[in-house]
C-alpha cells in the first residue's frame, strides 16, 4: 500500500489531500475545521482528518507532496519588487518578515505538522498542481488541459496535454499578465473582498450593460485571438502596492473603488457585465486556440478563473470540445489533491485507467458523522428531534416539508471537497416559489439580495428545464446554463423595463427562486450512484410536486465556512430562520425547539464582515 499526503497552504484556501494506491481516499480545506473562511494556516486539522480516514499516522506515510515549488515563487516576488523600487517599499516590508518566518522553511513547517514523518517531500510547480488535479481524476484517457488563475509562481495561465498516466504543459502566460488578476482588480474595485467576492462580481453582472467593454479592451487588456494576452500595468497596484488598482485605474471608470456595504450602483453593475464579457471571451478564444493547437475531443479546466461557472458553460456551447471536465476544487484547495496525484501517476510511473464518470467520488471526501454521535450530540443540547427508520419515510417527509416552501438545512454523508455544497452540506428550498430566492439570501444567509441561488435537478431530467444535453452530467455546479424557452415566462410591460436590482422583483420561469435575471442557472445534476439519499429526496418532491428541482445553497451564513460538524450545522439552524434541520435521518423543526440557545443577532454580526 502506497499513502500520498498533499498539501496546499500558506495562500488561501489551505487543504489536505490523502490519495491510497492511485484512490481519492479523503480531502478537505482547513477552514472546515477552524471556522475561519480560507484560512491560509498550514493544515493541520485537514491533515488529521485524511489521516484518521485511513487510520493510518504520519510515520507511515509514504510520500508528501507540496502543490507549489516556494523559492520559485520567491523568486518572482523579489524580482517584481525590485523592478518596481522604490515603490511598494512598504509591502515589501510586509512580505519579507512572513517568508524568513515561515514559507522558506516548509520541510521544518511540515516536520511540525507532521511529527514522526521523516521521509521525502516532494514539490511540484502550482500550475503543475492544477493541471494534475484536472486531468487525473477526469473521465478521459486524453485531453487537453488549460489552467487559469491568479498567479502561481510565474505561470497565471498554462496549457498542455495530458494522456493515460501523464500530463505535459507546453505553454504559458507569466506574471504580471493574469486573467484571475483582471478578475480579482474588478472585484476589489466593485467593493468585494479580493479571493472571495469573484462569485459576487459574476453574480452581479447580469443586472448590469456591458457598457465598459471597449474602455477594458482599449486600456486594459489587449487580448489576441489566440487568448493570450497583455495588461497595461499602469491602471493597476498588485505588483508593487496593498491595492489592486491605479489612480489611473479610478479615473478610466469615473472615481474611486466603491466602499464595502456601500450601496451598488449603476456603475458596479455596468462594470461587472463588462469584465465578465471580457473574461468570457478571453476563456472561449483560449479553448478555440488549445483545441487547434492539441486536437483533442475533450478539455480538462482548473484554477480559480475554472470557478466562473459562466464562462464554462460558454466554452462547452459555443467552445470546439466536445466534453469539458472541470475540478470541483479548482482552486488552490486542489492543489493538495493535484500533487498527490501528479507523485502517484508521473513520478512513481503508476498506470491510470479513466473512470465513469470520473475518479472523483462525487468530491465527496470530507468526514461524515455517524449516527450516534449525532443523537448523542442532540440529546445532549437538549434538541427536540425525530428520527426516521428508513430513507423512503424521511425524504417523504420533508419532500411535504419543502413543497410547504419550508426552508431545510440537509446535513448529510460525508462533506464536499471544494467551494460548492452539492447536497451534503446543503440548505434547500423550493424552486417554485416566487419569493424564495429573496427569503433565503436575507433571512437564512444573511447576504446580498442580488446573489443568485442555484437549482439542483434529477440527472435524467436535467434537459427538460435547461438547455443541456439529455443527461447532461454536471455535478459540481461548475456550469452555468439558459433555463429552456419553454419553461420561461414573458415578462409584461412592467417587467420590461425594470432596471437594475429591481430586475429581481419580476419572476422568468416556473422555477424562479433558481432562474437569474438573464434566464441562467448554475446547474447541478443529480443521480443515486453519486447521491443516493439526495437523488431519493428529489424523487419524493418530484412525485408530490411534478417538480424534479430543488433550489440548493450552501450550508452557511455569508462570511462562515460551510458546515462541517452536526453542531456548526445546529447552531447555524438556531441563528437564522431555517424551518427545519435534518440531520442524516434525524429530523428537527424549529417550532419544536426549546428557547433558542443562540442570539441571532450576535451570530450574525460575528461573520458578516465580507
Amino acid at each position: 500500500m502506497t499513502t500520498i499526503l498533499g498539501i496546499s497552504a500558506f495562500y488561501h484556501d489551505s487543504a489536505a489531500a490523502l490519495v491510497v494506491d492511485g484512490d481519492i481516499l479523503a480531502a478537505a480545506q482547513e477552514e472546515r475545521f477552524t471556522r475561519r473562511k480560507h484560512d491560509h494556516s498550514f493544515p493541520v486539522h485537514a491533515i488529521r482528518y485524511c489521516l484518521d480516514e485511513a487510520g493510518i499516522a504520519p510515520e507511515a506515510l509514504d510520500y508528501v507532496g507540496f502543490y507549489d515549488k516556494p523559492f520559485l515563487k520567491l523568486e518572482r516576488l523579489l524580482e517584481t519588487y525590485l523592478s518596481f523600487a522604490p515603490r511598494g517599499f512598504r509591502s515589501f516590508l510586509r512580505f519579507v518578515p512572513l517568508w524568513a518566518k515561515q514559507k522558506l522553511h516548509l520541510p521544518r513547517e511540515i516536520g511540525r505538522g507532521l511529527p514522526g514523518y521523516r521521509r521525502q517531500i516532494v514539490f511540484t510547480e502550482h500550475h503543475e498542481s492544477h493541471a494534475a488535479s484536472a486531468f487525473f481524476p477526469s473521465p478521459f484517457d486524453e485531453a487537453a488541459i488549460l489552467t487559469l488563475d491568479g498567479v502561481g509562481e510565474w505561470a497565471t495561465t498554462a496549457y498542455g496535454v495530458g494522456r493515460g498516466n501523464r500530463i505535459e504543459l507546453t505553454h504559458e502566460i507569466r506574471f504580471p499578465h493574469s486573467l484571475g488578476l483582471l478578475y480579482s482588480a474588478f472585484t476589489y474595485f466593485t467593493g468585494f473582498k479580493v479571493n472571495s467576492g469573484e462569485y459576487k462580481l459574476m453574480g452581479l453582472a447580469p443586472y448590469g450593460e456591458p457598457k465598459y467593454i471597449d474602455r477594458i479592451r482599449d486600456h486594459l487588456i489587449d487580448l489576441k485571438p489566440d487568448g493570450s494576452f497583455r495588461l497595461d500595468m499602469s491602471y493597476f497596484d498588485y505588483c508593487q502596492g496593498l491595492r489592486m488598482t491605479s489612480r489611473r485605474f479610478d479615473a478610466l471608470f469615473g472615481g474611486p473603488p466603491r466602499q464595502p456595504e456601500a450601496p451598488i450602483t449603476e456603475r458596479e453593475m455596468d462594470i461587472a457585465a463588462s469584465i465578465q464579457a471580457v473574461t468570457e471571451e478571453a476563456m472561449l478564444r483560449a479553448a478555440r486556440h488549445v483545441h487547434a493547437e492539441t486536437g483533442m475531443r475533450n478539455l480538462c479546466l482548473a484554477g480559480g478563473v475554472a470557478l466562473n461557472c459562466v464562462g464554462n458553460g460558454r466554452v462547452l456551447r459555443e467552445g470546439p470540445f466536445d466534453n469539458i471536465w472541470i475540478q470541483p476544487a479548482a482552486g488552490d484547495a486542489g492543489g493538495a489533491l493535484g500533487v498527490a496525484l501528479f507523485i502517484w501517476h508521473q513520478l512513481l510511473d503508476h498506470p491510470r485507467e479513466a473512470r465513469t464518470p470520473d475518479a472523483q467520488h462525487g468530491s465527496l471526501l470530507g468526514p461524515r458523522a455517524a449516527d450516534d454521535d449525532i443523537r448523542a450530540f442532540l440529546s445532549g443540547a437538549g434538541a427536540v428531534y425525530e428520527e426516521y427508520a428508513d430513507d423512503a419515510s424521511l425524504c417523504d417527509a420533508v419532500a411535504d416539508l419543502l413543497a410547504r416552501e419550508q426552508v431545510v438545512g440537509w446535513f448529510q454523508g460525508r462533506m464536499e471537497f471544494g467551494p460548492r455544497a452539492l447536497g451534503s452540506r446543503s440548505i434547500l428550498g423550493d424552486a417554485r416559489s416566487r419569493d424564495m430566492q429573496s427569503v433565503m439570501n436575507r433571512k437564512i444567509k444573511f447576504r446580498e439580495s442580488f446573489r443568485p441561488l442555484a437549482p439542483s435537478v434529477l440527472r435524467d431530467r436535467v434537459a427538460d428545464f435547461f438547455e443541456m444535453r439529455p443527461r447532461e452530467d454536471s455535478p459540481y455546479m461548475l456550469l452555468v446554463a439558459p433555463v429552456r424557452e419553454s419553461r420561461r415566462t414573458p415578462l409584461d410591460e412592467g417587467g420590461n423595463g425594470l432596471r437594475g436590482l429591481d430586475k429581481l422583483k419580476a419572476a422568468r420561469s416556473d422555477v424562479p427562486a433558481v432562474t437569474h435575471v438573464d434566464y441562467s442557472a448554475r446547474v447541478q445534476t443529480v443521480d443515486a450512484e453519486r447521491h443516493e439519499r439526495y437523488a431519493a429526496l428529489l424523487r419524493a418532491f418530484e412525485a408530490k410536486t411534478g417538480c424534479p428541482v430543488l433550489i440548493n445553497t450552501s450550508f452557511n451564513l455569508r462570511g462562515e465556512p460551510i458546515v462541517c460538524a452536526p453542531e456548526h450545522a445546529y447552531r447555524c439552524f438556531l441563528a437564522t430562520n431555517m424551518d427545519v434541520l435534518v440531520l442524516e435521518r434525524f429530523l428537527l423543526r424549529k417550532r419544536a425547539q426549546p428557547a433558542l440557545a443562540v442570539d441571532a443577532g450576535a451570530y450574525r454580526g460575528e461573520f458578516a464582515l465580507d
